[in-house]
């Protein structure tokens, strides 16, 4: 009998959550002693007192447990991985590269290592290396041991189950995905590609924060309160610098002062996933104005910023439509794009292709880029903007729920946060009412279906560049014919564009998005 109950005790200890184990393995050192004892001097009791020692030991045990649950039992929601480094499918990754995956919420840096986040080629065994943890950007990073990857080799990245948040929750399954080695290692230094606000900007809202967008993606542990810093007059602000996906932010913790200059530095301790460095401090500085800005934070489109119109199944065009900004397809071939003429891009507006299929149907092929650093730019304004739609659609806490019921026809809308479960109509004006730092983010589960000869209209100072409509129907966006449209559409689907409707925005589509001589100017 104590053979049968030493072997039975550890399995049920190991059935509970690991954060109570090494208090359970404790009590059971102290319960076998006392049950050996009890054996030798009262074996016809044994069975008995042993039962009830143990039932109340597991009992205890469970009181201190919290895993996953709140005080009325019910369960919280399961840890997700929210973006990687490399993406998935990503070809060619630098051989030097580290991997990284982002979190929903940051990372116990004791149930997640080598063991639980590995990384293998299509042969042979996984490869050796360090595992990380950045509290900032919520993220785990594998650093290969040298010499790194194997050059043209397909791998296989793989995140079990049993690595736990902080908080204690789990995956719900193992997160599994894969990329392609290159055939050389990244020696290129990042570069900052753009800032918010920008340099000398003037009236930058007091109570918004400041972002850096790179050139690729960044090591998290090197983005930090020391390597990303605001002053003003040569004094320090203080805030939290966090990182996610090639977007630095500095988050003060006060409201900015009123009409006064402040320094941006992003110093040389900035470094990529090959721990190439920025070859320079990166300054800048901006002016504030006086006014505190309404609506929830905008939505950072990185490198889909660069764009009046991207797609990733391509655009089609009946001649003769007037764009002003770039526009780009991929991972669709260049033809996607034929129907769109140079003579129809104004100024020094590009069409970037995913490879160097473009044939114009006229105008030529003046204004059209398909290199392979083409390729690639365009590539990753694509994935910028699935990064994008997921910022926009995972904002909590809206303002306003099923406003209308998502009929906002005649309606003036307030800078917030909107959130549908259905279409959004606009049968008859609508009016965004606010100022020029203001912003509207509407996240629509259905269509956006704009009738004929109506218009967004926009009062107060508002501008175009500060409405975000994140739309996840199954048909996307349809602008009927001679409508008026503002802002910047963020895709899961299609967008619709009918003859003679303007938009004064941006068309980002996870599909296609169609033309009918239309205006499309960039905000």
């Amino acid at each position: 009998m104590p053979n049968a109950i030493k072997k039975n005790l550890p399995v049920r200890a190991n059935l509970l959550p690991p954060l109570i184990a090494a208090r359970i393995n404790l009590r059971l050192k102290h319960l076998m002693d006392i049950i050996m004892n009890t054996i030798k001097n009262y074996a016809s009791r044994s069975l008995w007192i042993s039962a009830i020692m143990f039932t109340a030991l597991l009992a205890g045990c469970g009181s201190d447990s919290n895993n996953n649950s709140s005080d009325n039992g019910s369960v919280a929601a399961a840890l997700t991985v929210t973006s990687t480094a490399p993406a998935d499918a990503a070809d060619p990754v630098p051989l030097n590269s580290k991997v990284i995956a982002y979190f929903s919420e940051s990372m116990d840096a004791t149930a997640i290592d080598g063991f639980s986040f590995t990384v293998a080629g299509d042969t042979g065994p996984a490869l050796t290396g360090a595992v990380s943890t950045d509290a900032n950007s919520s993220s785990v990073t594998f650093t290969p041991s040298a010499p790194g990857f194997t050059a043209d080799t397909p791998y296989t990245a793989t995140i079990t189950a049993a690595a736990k948040s902080l908080s204690g929750k789990s995956l719900a399954n193992d997160y599994v995905w894969q990329f392609r080695s290159g055939i050389a290692a990244d020696t290129d230094a990042p570069t900052v590609v753009s800032t918010d606000p920008t340099n000398a900007a003037t009236g930058f809202a007091l109570n918004r924060n400041i972002h850096a967008v790179f050139s690729e993606t960044l090591d998290p542990a090197s983005v930090n309160s020391d390597s990303f810093t605001l002053t003003m007059g040569g004094t320090p602000v203080q805030g939290t610098v966090s990182y996610s996906n090639k977007l630095v932010t500095f988050n003060p913790v006060n409201n900015l002062a009123a009409s006064t200059t402040y320094t941006a530095t992003l110093t040389m301790a900035v470094t990529d996933l090959a721990t190439n460095a920025l070859t320079a401090d990166y300054i800048w500085t901006f002016e504030t104005g006086d006014a505190i800005a309404t609506g929830p934070e905008p939505v950072n489109l990185r490198t889909a910023g660069d764009f009046v119109i991207l797609t990733k199944t391509g655009i089609t065009n009946v001649f003769q439509s007037a764009i002003t900004g770039n526009i780009g397809a991929s991972p669709i071939t260049a033809t996607a794009m034929n129907n769109v003429s140079c003579d129809e891009m104004t100024g020094t507006s590009i069409i970037y292709g995913a490879d160097d299929a473009y044939v114009a149907s006229a105008g030529g092929r003046a204004c059209f880029a398909g290199t392979a650093p083409d390729n690639t730019l365009v590539a990753n304004a694509v994935l910028d903007m699935g990064t994008a739609y997921n910022d926009a659609a995972g904002r909590t806490t809206p303002d306003f729920t099923e406003l209308h019921a998502g009929d906002v026809s005649g309606k003036t809308l307030a800078p917030g946060l909107y959130k549908w479960g259905t279409n959004v109509l606009i049968n008859t004006d609508v009016t965004l009412a606010g100022s020029a730092n203001d912003v509207w983010i509407f996240q629509i589960a259905g269509d956006v279906l704009q009738a004929s000869n109506t218009q967004v209209l926009l009062s107060g100072g508002a501008v175009a560049e500060n409405v975000f409509w994140q739309v996840g129907g199954g048909t996307g966006v349809v602008l009927d014919t001679g409508a008026s449209f503002k802002g910047i559409v963020i895709a899961e689907k299609g967008v619709t564009v009918k003859t003679g409707a303007t938009v004064n925005g941006r068309l980002l589509s996870q599909t296609a998005v169609t033309l009918e001589m239309n205006t499309v100017t960039a905000p």
